[in-house]
C-alpha cells in the first residue's frame, strides 16, 4: 500500500498493483492503470521526425478522447532496437503525482530473497575479450564508440514483489528516474539517471551521461575519484561523443541549442557521471515528444557512433539480444509533451527470475578489466534494492 498524495488528492491510500504503470521523476510523476488501446508499432525511422508510430498514437489518443477518457496519455517502453515491436499503451486511468508527497507505508520492507541460482552472462573472460575486440575495431578506424553490456541472471525460491522493489529502489535513489512498467510475461522496473527527453511546449531538455567512475564511502577517496573522473580525457572523449551526436541529430528540428562548453559531475549513490544538459527550442511546437526522442534513440550512450556500425558490432559481440535493455521508458500526451528516460540501473521480472543489465561505453583508451569492474558496479544499484549488496563480490 502507497500513501500518495496527488495533484487531485491528498492523504490517499492507493493499492499500487504489480500490472500498474508507474513513473516516479522529480518533473511529473505518474500512476496509470489499466489498458484501453496497446500500441506495437516500432519507432525506427531513417532521420525522418515524422514516423509511423507517431501517426498511430495520435490517432489512438483521439480515439481515446472520442471514448470519453479525458486528456489521454501514452505510457511504456521502447527496445533498445528501434526495429522490434513497442510496448506502448493509453491507459483508462491516470493520476499525477508529487514526486515529494509520494509516501511509501506498508510494503516498504524487502523481505529476504534466497537464491537459487546466478548466471553471469557473458563471464568475465568472454566480456573482457569482447572489449579487447572492440577496441581493435576502434584503433582499425571502424568506428570511434560502441557500448557493450552485459547481464546477470538470478533466480530465487520465489517471486520478489515489483512494488517492493520499487519501494527499495525509490527509496535508495531518490533523485533517478525511477520506473515500474508491466510487459508481455514480465515487468521492467528500474531507476535511471538518465534524461533522453522532455518536452513541454517548444522546450526539450535531454541530460546525457556518458563517462562513470566508482563512488567510494570514504569521503577524501570519494571526492578523488570525483576530481579523476571531472579531468579525465577519456571520458571527456567519450562525453563528447555523445553531445555531438544529440547536437546533429536536434539542430535541423531546432531554432536555438544551448549546450555547456563543458559537462559537469552528476552522482547516483554508487558512481560518478559526467553530464550535459541540452536545452533547444523546436521549430514546431506540435511535434510529439516520442517523435524526437525516437531521433536521439539509441545515442552514442546506450549504442556508440557511428550508430549503426555500432548496431553491427554489438550484434556481433553480444550473445544475447537486448530487448528493453537500453531502450527508452516514459510516457507522452495528446499535445506532444512527455518524458523519456533511458532503460539503464534497470531488471527485467518474471516469476522469480529476474535479468539484470549494465553496459559500458568503449573507446581506443578502454581497459578490458576496468569496463568490467564499472558495468558491475552499475549492477549494484538493482542488487543493493534486491537486498543483495553482501553479493557484490561475485559481479565485479
Amino acid at each position: 500500500m502507497l500513501k500518495l498524495t496527488t495533484e487531485y488528492h491528498t492523504s490517499e491510500l492507493l493499492d499500487f498493483s504489480c500490472d500498474d504503470f508507474v513513473f516516479l521523476s522529480s518533473n511529473k510523476s505518474l500512476h496509470a492503470r489499466g489498458h484501453f488501446a496497446k500500441v506495437t508499432t516500432p519507432a525506427n525511422h531513417h532521420d525522418d521526425i515524422d514516423n509511423l508510430l507517431s501517426d498511430h498514437l495520435s490517432q489512438l489518443l483521439l480515439q481515446a478522447e472520442q471514448a470519453g477518457i479525458k486528456n489521454p496519455i501514452a505510457v511504456g517502453a521502447i527496445p533498445f532496437d528501434k526495429r522490434q515491436p513497442s510496448a506502448l499503451y493509453i491507459p483508462y486511468d491516470y493520476r499525477w503525482l508529487e514526486r515529494e508527497t509520494v509516501h511509501f507505508s506498508t510494503r516498504s520492507s524487502m523481505p529476504s530473497l534466497q537464491i537459487q541460482q546466478w548466471h553471469l552472462w557473458p563471464g568475465k573472460e568472454e566480456f573482457c575479450q569482447m572489449v579487447f575486440q572492440a577496441v581493435d575495431a576502434i584503433h582499425h578506424g571502424l568506428l570511434d564508440k560502441v557500448v557493450l553490456s552485459r547481464l546477470l541472471d538470478i533466480e530465487f525460491d520465489r517471486k520478489p514483489d515489483s512494488i517492493q522493489l520499487l519501494t527499495q529502489l525509490n527509496t535508495q535513489n531518490p533523485y533517478s528516474y525511477n520506473f515500474h512498467i508491466p510487459l508481455e510475461n514480465s515487468t521492467l522496473i528500474g531507476a535511471s539517471p538518465e534524461l533522453l527527453l522532455r518536452k513541454q511546449g517548444n522546450t526539450l531538455i535531454s541530460q546525457p551521461l556518458a563517462g562513470s567512475s566508482r563512488r567510494s564511502h570514504n569521503t577524501l577517496e570519494d571526492n578523488a575519484l570525483r576530481q579523476s573522473l571531472l579531468h579525465s580525457a577519456k571520458d571527456h572523449h567519450e562525453h563528447q561523443l555523445v553531445i555531438d551526436a544529440i547536437r546533429t541529430a536536434l539542430t535541423e528540428h531546432c531554432t536555438e541549442l544551448m549546450i555547456p562548453d563543458s559537462p559537469s559531475i552528476f552522482s547516483t549513490p554508487l558512481l560518478w557521471h559526467l553530464a550535459t544538459e541540452i536545452r533547444s527550442e523546436l521549430r514546431n511546437k506540435h511535434t510529439n515528444v516520442l517523435s524526437v526522442a525516437s531521433l536521439l534513440h539509441p545515442t552514442p550512450a546506450l549504442c556508440g557512433t557511428p550508430r549503426e556500425r555500432a548496431y553491427e558490432l554489438i550484434a556481433q559481440l553480444e550473445p544475447f539480444e537486448r530487448n528493453y535493455f537500453g531502450g527508452m521508458v516514459g510516457w507522452c500526451d495528446a499535445k506532444g509533451n512527455g518524458e523519456w528516460v533511458v532503460a539503464i540501473r534497470c531488471g527485467e521480472l518474471s516469476e522469480n527470475h529476474i535479468r539484470l543489465f549494465a553496459g559500458a561505453g568503449i573507446v581506443a583508451d578502454s581497459q578490458p578489466h576496468a569496463e568490467w569492474q564499472e558495468t558491475g558496479v552499475k549492477l549494484g544499484t538493482m542488487l543493493q534494492a534486491l537486498g543483495l549488496s553482501d553479493s557484490k563480490e561475485h559481479v565485479l
